[in-house]
């Protein structure tokens, strides 16, 4: 069903974020006793790729989908499958706008001669200046030629995309004081979505400031946070690495570092990080939950069940978070029943949403179990009596359940709710 298709995974990615991102950033306690971190706003749900993507409402059809489908996946960390979906909108003649998503999936995922392709197709394709700079600068950061990221920042006129890849520049080499004036730079500019980013790298060093005694450390884990916030992990590892190497002992920066390999698919190290940091915490539920999501990453489903099952009886919260990532690894490890307890409790609790029940709905038809699925969807209608996409999912759980009145009136319901459903209208005509 279409609609699912496409309503399931953005949703679903957007409540991943709230436990993925949430735990990184909300709840960092410190090293120092002295040290705490203000709970930090997340960009991601406002705009997630760090370049303004003016026009994508003249992206229409499956390159939308496709569009949205790795946006979806980007949220969730999934680069591999945002890259994927983003070449997919540009084979559907996506434009400027899914070559610019593209090359920032290939940013994330290190490969370099990608991102020069996919830039020199965007210059073909009349990109706006300021988009080709920042992202050119980006690469030639995450290349670490400071040289030629110097070069392009120098001979670009005025933008807040200039000023906000001269900022990235000034953290790479330490320089501080021009870092925070070029960021408030950004800040007064015309671009919301860098204004976003600027805010809040500034965060990190306004938090700094209010601890004067902190070591330089401090800031360093700080600013790698913000960094994994705006999608910059690559340039926030050589910060934690240094880190690290300083204080072993520093749980926080080890948490940054391994959600930062695990985002850039150094799953090995991430491993690594993620051990470090449980030996000097193995209480934490949420290292027990990154544990398990990289374990998870690297289809070891037993081991990421066993650290997210740790996560779930310690309390990680958002609880529905977890109890998700438990029944993921669990139908990859072929324990069909608690893929569907884990779901059953998600769609039936208080406040679940739409995703919930059609997460719920689709393992019960692959468990077979018909009569459940029809049940949920049901209560799904009910609840949200205006939705298409409810019905198309009552339609397709009474249909699997032989219901065929059942599954044509919901069909029905679905196409006066939202007319454009062709893969609706094409089920309603094979009843």
């Amino acid at each position: 069903m279409k609609v699912a298709r496409v309503l399931l995974p953005l949703a679903l990615a957007l409540l991943l974020v709230a436990g993925l991102l949430a735990y990184l950033w909300l709840n960092l306690g410190s090293a120092a006793q002295a040290f705490r971190m203000r709970p930090q706003r997340n960009p991601l749900t406002a705009n997630l790729q760090g370049l303004s993507m003016e026009g994508e409402e003249e992206t229409g059809g499956a390159a939308l989908t496709h569009v949205r489908e790795g946006d979806s996946r980007a949220l969730a960390g999934d680069w591999k499958g945002a890259q994927e979906a983003y070449e997919a909108a540009v084979a559907a003649d996506g434009g400027v706008t899914a070559l610019k998503k593209l090359a920032l999936a290939q940013l994330q995922r290190r490969d370099t001669k990608a991102v020069s392709n996919t830039i020199e197709r965007l210059r073909r394709e009349g990109a706006r200046a300021e988009d080709l700079l920042l992202l050119s600068t980006t690469l030639a950061l995450h290349q670490e030629n400071l040289p030629r990221a110097q070069e392009l920042l120098a001979k670009a006129g005025e933008s807040p995309h200039r000023h906000y890849g001269s900022a990235l520049l000034a953290i790479v080499q330490g320089e501080h004081p021009q870092a925070q004036a070029e960021l408030r730079l950004t800040l007064d500019g015309w671009d919301p979505v860098l204004r976003t980013y600027a805010r809040t790298l500034l965060d990190a060093y306004e938090e700094f400031a209010l601890f004067p005694q902190s070591p330089p450390i401090h800031l360093s884990t700080l600013l790698s946070r913000s960094l994994a916030q705006v999608q910059e992990c690559a340039l926030a590892l050589p910060l934690l690495g240094r880190v690290t190497a300083e204080q072993d002992d520093y749980r926080d920066a080890w948490i940054v570092q391994g959600y930062c390999q695990l985002i850039t698919e150094r799953t090995q190290e991430a491993l690594a990080s993620f051990e470090r940091s449980y030996t000097l915490d193995p209480q934490k539920p949420e290292i027990q939950y990154f544990l398990g999501r990289t374990y998870g990453a690297m289809e070891d489903h037993k081991n990421a069940l066993t650290f997210l099952q740790y996560a779930l009886t310690n309390g990680f919260k958002p609880e529905k978070d977890v109890r998700r990532a438990i029944a993921t690894e669990a139908e990859k490890a072929g324990d069909v029943q608690l893929a569907f307890e884990q779901e059953k409790i998600l769609a039936t609790a208080s406040g679940t949403d739409l995703a919930s029940i059609t997460a719920f709905v689709d393992l019960a038809l692959r468990a077979q179990r018909q009569e459940d699925a029809f049940e949920a969807a049901e209560r799904a209608t009910l609840r949200w009596p205006e939705s298409a996409a409810a019905y198309a999912l009552l339609g397709s759980a009474a249909e699997a359940a032989g219901k065929t009145e059942e599954a044509r009136a919901a069909y029905g319901r679905a196409l006066e709710l939202d007319g454009t459903l062709d893969d609706v209208k094409g089920k309603l005509l094979n009843l």
